[in-house]
């Protein structure tokens, strides 16, 4: 061992344990029976094995083990983005796509091509940039893989400029937040104005956060820790005091995630949802929502016909493999074009195919990356589907190398496109388009949406 640590041997690691033991004692906490000459026991901890502690102490441990249910936050409402989940909808045994007979799958690209016949499928390339980034782009110390990120997320910005959805008095929500990078250009583009909050919405913890940089800015960071999936908006504190207009931002957030994000925003923020009222805030157009109004200070009064909510969405789309049919915002699209959640189930997984069905297993080369960027940007995300499950040993023979990768865009653009059609349905004007190219990033379309000023309802005298 380390001269100052730990003399346990760990096996599956093959090296010592790099723990600091206390003073005197040749091992650590967790592994300081090795050198107990009495008969207390250790037993596996009930809340996580992966550590042990002293039967005798169970108890005791239970009450601060890092590991134990952590009380729920305000804003925590148990499914409120999850969808209608009606369990006689959704098969009880879906056989894999590579199990599929010639027939069957040659069936189901039919249904594909016919569902998409009319659909915009060639999307206008979008490809734009934002000066709050020029100076890190032509940074030399940033390598490859730093500069295709950079790229990516200079677009997103160049995007949001062009949208107008970079001002003050907002609040900036970005899903699947990871280290929050794209938060920080965000405030980099928006230096010098006021009022700007920003909420990084993560579940897992995360290392190498750069929410300390913004600590001496006038922006206010603040991170929730909690599944999108349950994230109620209009009970976080800053939202429920300011009423900030929102514009829900993600970079490669990937698959169901995208369908519970934007449910989160055009549904359960829109409409209030406080469990205590005794009625349900009505339905309202959403497209009361086109203009961005300043802030009210906290001593004046907000009413609700006031309070714009959303004032913009855009989320680079990611992994449409991992899209779920329960909590797919576009069932209803889906189902005016005859199809229903077996075809969904198959279109998710032949999705791939756009970017790895009709390749070997990505190189570890192409997937190597800093550390610190894969909590959240792991590239493209395209080799975490096997070669089976892509059904390229079921397809020799019978598709050709392009037509896998043409199949694998269709079902991407059926999917998104029953995204854009929910958002029209709650009143936005929604868009797609390639905000950077595919040698920068396999998964380079960019979901846009804005309240719809043509869904504007007369005033009322």
């Amino acid at each position: 061992p380390e001269p100052g640590r730990c003399a346990h041997f760990v096996q599956r690691k093959r090296r010592f344990c790099r723990m600091v033991p206390a003073a005197g004692r040749r091992f650590c906490g967790e592994h300081g029976h090795e050198e107990e000459q009495n008969d207390r026991k250790r037993i596996p901890c009930p809340l996580d094995p992966k550590h042990t502690v002293y039967e005798d102490q169970l108890q005791k441990h239970l009450k601060k083990c890092n590991s134990r249910e952590k009380p729920k936050p305000v804003y925590f409402v148990q499914d409120i983005n999850a969808g209608l989940k009606d369990v006689a909808e959704i098969p009880e045994k879906q056989v894999p796509l590579s199990s599929l007979s010639i027939e069957e799958l040659q069936n189901l690209i039919i249904k594909l091509k016919k569902a998409s016949n009319g659909l915009e499928l060639h999307l206008k390339e979008q490809i734009l940039s934002h000066q709050a980034l020029q100076e890190a782009l032509n940074d030399p110390k940033n390598g490859e893989s730093a500069f295709k990120h950079l790229k990516q997320q200079a677009s997103i910005l160049g995007n949001m400029e062009k949208l107008h959805l970079l001002g003050p008095g907002r609040c900036f929500v970005e899903f699947g937040a990871g280290r929050g990078k794209l938060s920080h250009w965000v405030d980099i583009a928006l230096e010098n104005v006021e009022s700007v909050q920003f909420l990084l919405v993560e579940r897992a913890t995360t290392r190498f956060k750069v929410d300390g940089k913004h600590k001496k800015r006038d922006s206010v960071f603040e991170r929730l820790q909690v599944d999108i999936q349950h994230l109620c908006l209009n009970k976080v504190p800053v939202l429920e005091k300011k009423k900030l207009p929102v514009v829900g931002i993600g970079k490669h957030l990937c698959g169901a995630a995208t369908d519970l994000a934007l449910r989160c925003l055009v549904e359960s923020y829109t409409i209030c949802c406080d469990e205590e009222d005794e009625e349900p805030a009505p339905k309202r157009c959403r497209a009361a929502q086109t203009e961005v109004a300043p802030h009210k200070s906290a001593g004046n009064e907000s009413t609700t016909e006031d309070h714009k909510p959303v004032a913009g969405i855009v989320i680079a789309l990611c992994c449409h493999h991992k899209c779920d049919w329960t909590h797919y915002v576009g069932r209803d699209f889906f189902k005016s074009v005859g199809l229903g959640p077996v075809e969904f189930h198959y279109f998710q997984r032949m999705s791939s195919w756009a970017t790895c069905g009709m390749q070997e297993t990505t190189s570890k080369s192409s997937t190597s990356k800093d550390s610190e960027d894969q909590t959240n940007d792991t590239e493209e995300h395209e080799h975490m589907l096997s070669r089976t499950e892509s059904g390229s040993d079921t397809l020799q023979g019978i598709l050709s190398v392009e037509e896998r990768k043409e199949i694998g865009g269709l079902c991407k653009r059926l999917i998104d496109h029953g995204r854009i059609e929910y958002l029209q349905q709650q009143g936005y004007k929604a868009a797609l388009q390639y905000y950077t190219e595919s040698a920068v990033s396999l998964e380079n379309v960019l979901l846009t949406a804005v309240p719809n000023p043509a869904l504007i309802p007369e005033p009322t005298i």
